[in-house]
């Protein structure tokens, strides 16, 4: 709000604010369902009693996407009754003019005219933000527009950001991930951005190395700890049909198929477990069928 709609931001009381539950709604004609986005509880700072804020993200366009806004607002209305701020950010890459109203009317009479705040993304230029020093900007800097010619100057701009700024490692974590998802180099465009960030000052190259150096380190750690977790899973089923084959001369091509779906390690130590508990195949396989869901039961 304060980076995208700063005359709301000025007014908004931000000391009260509660994230409330997902409203769903259902469409009873088209016979679906649809969920709101986020729906906040506030309050304005010159004005008595609540308000909501409804935010919609938009992530493909949608030609009655106005008149949805119009709907979710009305129902929000209609049970909360209070004052309702809309908001529509559209993160789709088609860059067309989205509208921001709709409107019902008659020749002799306007019935309706409902407006929102839209944000579109791909509307935005880039480099109109790279001075910002709300790291809602730096998150999203990936999603605005700009030419493939120039990704590896905003992934620069991004990290230069971010740098600048000096957030806690869970902000920048958060921040990083949204911009990334949006935004990933080829192998010649990495080359080229190594080039780039050593073309800056000394101070923020060291900076940004750091930043970077980081992230590869915990995502080299992180994917051990995934390899280590699978190699475990692994070590477990094969104990458990091993001890199938040597107890009872039979491994069952259903129970391995079975023992694959139980992915948490301390359910699969506790099946195993049972199994070795186990006096009969029949037995053995009725403990591993009651874990899986059925499965491995013949």
């Amino acid at each position: 709000m304060e980076l995208f709609f700063p005359e709301a931001a000025g007014a908004i009381d931000f000391g009260h604010v509660r994230f409330l539950q997902q409203e769903v709604f259902t469409d009873l004609t088209a016979g679906e369902k649809h969920a709101v986005d986020l729906l906040v509880e506030t309050r304005l700072k010159e004005e008595p009693g609540l308000i909501l804020v409804h935010v919609e993200h938009q992530a493909y366009a949608q030609k009655d996407f106005a008149g949805r806004m119009f709907v979710y607002f009305s129902r929000l209305y209609e049970k909360y009754r209070r004052k309702i701020l809309p908001v529509a950010v559209f993160a789709h890459d088609q860059v067309r003019d989205e509208p921001d109203t709709f409107q019902v009317g008659l020749s002799f009479l306007d019935v309706l005219r409902f407006r929102f705040y839209k944000l579109q993304l791909k509307k935005l230029d880039w480099r109109e933000f790279t001075k910002s020093d709300n790291p809602v900007a730096a998150a999203l800097l990936s999603q605005m527009g700009y030419s493939p010619q120039e990704k590896v100057r905003v992934r620069v701009e991004f990290l230069r950001m971010l740098t600048r700024m000096k957030l806690d490692p869970a902000e920048t974590e958060l921040t990083a991930a949204v911009f990334e998802s949006h935004l990933r180099l080829a192998p010649e465009e990495e080359e080229e951005f190594n080039r780039e960030v050593g073309k800056l000052d000394q101070k923020e190259v060291e900076a940004i190395m750091q930043l970077t150096t980081s992230w590869h380190e915990k995502g080299r750690m992180e994917g051990e700890a995934i390899g280590l977790q699978r190699g475990k899973l692994e070590e477990t089923r094969t104990a458990i049909l091993d001890y199938l084959e040597s107890r009872f001369d039979q491994r069952p091509a259903s129970v391995e198929a079975a023992l694959d779906t139980v992915t948490d390690l301390e359910c699969l130590k506790r099946l195993r477990r049972e199994v070795f508990k186990a006096d009969t195949l029949e037995a053995a396989l009725a403990v591993i069928a009651q874990a899986t869901g059925g499965a491995g039961a013949h």
